[in-house]
């Protein structure tokens, strides 16, 4: 999936004599030294984890990556046990995706615009106080579920900007050549996240009661602004230091006039919408597997088997740093993807289903830690925080329309053919986006050049 890394002498690397801007962290331009010998190439790269600021922000997001599991559940929760409605559990997904585009895409223009240490400030300090106004409003046993809503979707506007700020701020914090590595320990906590705070659910609830996953929640994201406030001041270098205010119609033409950027977004739709069976577990679950109506172990288990590879591949990432030829890795991970996919939906042999998703999870870190960096690394610093934007929104959107793809294809044919079909078509697709995709297939990260001919990306930004 990768090309052979080239020998690497454990000792440290000389940084080239690179004067830090301003409003960047000395430490961004400081590459410490690799763990030596095999353990190295296989364990985690934490080399990320020996810069204050973050380790900082690393630390504080494993508690709120568990936090906001534990509201997401808790909601759908509440909403349930007040109405008994599985539309209205579903109806609270659609109005918690409306803020998340809308206000995606203005986040990042935000971002673009204003201090991101302050906005980081602001945002992380409206998630926590939606969440104990979630929580006031669970202990007070009301049944107005449009209060809910409500807040859910006021905590995910906060959310939707604080997403794009939190990830345009990294590259100018962690050295270029640890940017990969930074974004797989940030999607192995989030791995984590998905599988441990679903379970708290199950044991918290009854030793603390519903409405106290709200409050803990809120609790964890203190974490988040202490690590914020020991940033230093972090402006966007281009739009939001006397040029104006950001626009996103300027994020989306920078965005359509570079092929390398936009191929990151076009492998996302497709490895999404094509080869993500999600909205089809409960009835797989239910008639492929033999579990009982309503859900049970192997509805769990089949969305626990996704995080699961996910958390695997950060676990054993070591390598992710050597590889250089990113863009392949991004096309060769989408086409396991998509493969790993077809072979899930020829199966009804449960644990062979789960080894074929924890296949999927792990070809997904990949991709998803390759195009990350991608954005993060080459894009200039103006335009981080709207491109992250539009990460946010292809994100959260992706993975709904394909819950409403493969239910329609389903429903017409069957869960084999959706399954079996979506996942060869993710493959024929993405060999097709990389034959045509030149920029993608030829990216190198030791000779990174924007899409505009004889410019080289700002490798200190």
């Amino acid at each position: 999936m990768t090309d052979t890394p080239s020998p690497v002498t454990p000792s440290p690397v000389t940084p080239s004599p690179v004067t830090p801007q301003p409003d960047r962290s000395p430490a961004a331009d400081t590459v410490p030294p690799r763990r030596a010998g095999r353990l190295g190439r296989i364990v985690p790269d934490s080399r990320p984890l020996r810069i204050p600021a973050f380790r900082r922000m690393f630390v504080s997001q494993i508690a709120t990556v568990v936090g906001s599991q534990l509201t997401a559940v808790a909601v759908q929760q509440q909403i349930f046990d007040v109405t008994g409605s599985s539309a209205l559990v579903g109806l609270a997904s659609l109005v918690a995706l409306v803020p998340l585009v809308v206000f995606g895409l203005l986040g990042g223009a935000v971002a673009d615009s204003f201090d991101r240490r302050k906005l980081m400030m602001i945002t992380s300090a409206g998630i926590a106080v939606t969440s104990l106004a979630l929580w006031l409003t669970a202990l007070s046993g009301t049944r107005q579920i449009w209060i809910v809503m409500a807040l859910l979707a006021v905590q995910q506007g906060f959310f939707a900007v604080n997403q794009p700020t939190r990830s345009a701020i990294l590259p100018r914090i962690v050295p270029a050549e640890l940017v990969p590595s930074a974004n797989a320990l940030n999607i192995t906590v989030f791995s984590t996240g998905v599988i441990v705070g679903p379970l708290l659910v199950g044991v918290l609830i009854p030793l603390t009661g519903l409405p106290w996953l709200f409050f803990i929640d809120a609790l964890t994201l203190t974490g988040v602004l202490y690590a914020v406030i020991r940033l230093p001041p972090i402006p966007p270098a281009g739009a939001g230091s006397g040029r104006g205010r950001a626009k996103v119609s300027d994020g989306l033409i920078y965005l359509k006039a570079r092929p390398l950027l936009l191929m990151t977004f076009v492998i996302d739709i497709i490895a999404m919408v094509c080869g993500m069976p999600r909205a089809l577990f409960p009835a797989m679950a239910e008639h492929t597997f033999g579990g009982p109506p309503g859900g049970g172990v192997a509805l769990g288990v089949l969305n626990a088997g996704l995080a699961v590879g996910s958390l695997l591949g950060g676990l054993t990432g070591g390598w992710i740093t050597r590889v250089h030829r990113q863009g392949i890795a991004i096309l060769l991970a989408v086409v396991m993807w998509g493969f790993s996919m077809a072979l899930f939906g020829t199966t009804s042999v449960l644990w062979l289903a789960v080894i074929y998703l924890a296949i999927g999870g792990f070809s997904d870190l990949v991709s998803s830690v390759y195009r990350s960096t991608l954005l993060q690394v080459a894009a200039t610093d103006e335009m981080r925080g709207r491109l992250q934007g539009v990460f946010t929104v292809v994100v959260a959107g992706g993975p709904r329309l394909a819950d409403l793809v493969h239910g329609v294809v389903a429903d017409a044919t069957s869960t084999t053919f959706a399954v079996i079909g979506g996942g060869l078509l993710c493959v024929v697709l993405t060999v097709v986006a990389g034959y045509f995709g030149r920029s993608l297939r030829d990216y190198d990260s030791r000779h990174p050049t924007n899409d505009e001919p004889g410019r080289v990306i700002e490798r200190s930004a």
